[in-house]
């Protein structure tokens, strides 16, 4: 995955919404939607992976506390489409964060860290970023 776009100081805040629009291109593999304190610490590491890591047509999800990684999230339903233009939406509390994907599909995948307050973005691998709200 090539190194992509990264925010930091956000300071989305319990309760708010991140909301990420962009295009997947054609011969997408996999892409990647990091959020938490920083680098080391991800209260979500969402990784919806076309054909890439030995799994095809599959969401992964997991989290990362000083460094380690926890245990992997595995979500069956896969709402996107190489070639197309896609929102995720991205709410947290203190105990999950609530991931809303195309064709109004949602899931939760537990605030592991506990995070208040989200201050870390980063964008990785088949994806292009179109806009990013703060809600």
């Amino acid at each position: 995955m090539s190194c992509g776009m990264v925010c930091t100081n956000m300071g989305v805040k319990a309760g708010k919404r991140i909301g990420v629009k962009g295009e997947i291109p054609a011969g997408a593999k996999s892409f990647v939607l990091n959020l938490g304190k920083d680098p080391s610490s991800l209260v979500l590491h969402f990784n919806p992976r076309f054909d890439a890591h030995g799994d095809a047509r599959t969401i992964v999800c997991n989290s990362k506390d000083k460094g380690e990684w926890g245990a992997e999230q595995r979500e069956s339903a896969f709402p996107f489409q190489e070639g197309s233009h896609v929102e995720i939406f991205i709410t947290h509390d203190p105990n999950n964060l609530t991931i809303t994907l195309p064709n109004n599909h949602q899931f939760k995948f537990p605030n592991r860290l506990a995070l208040q307050t989200i201050d870390y973005l980063n964008i990785e691998g088949d994806f292009t970023m179109k806009s990013l709200q703060l809600e």
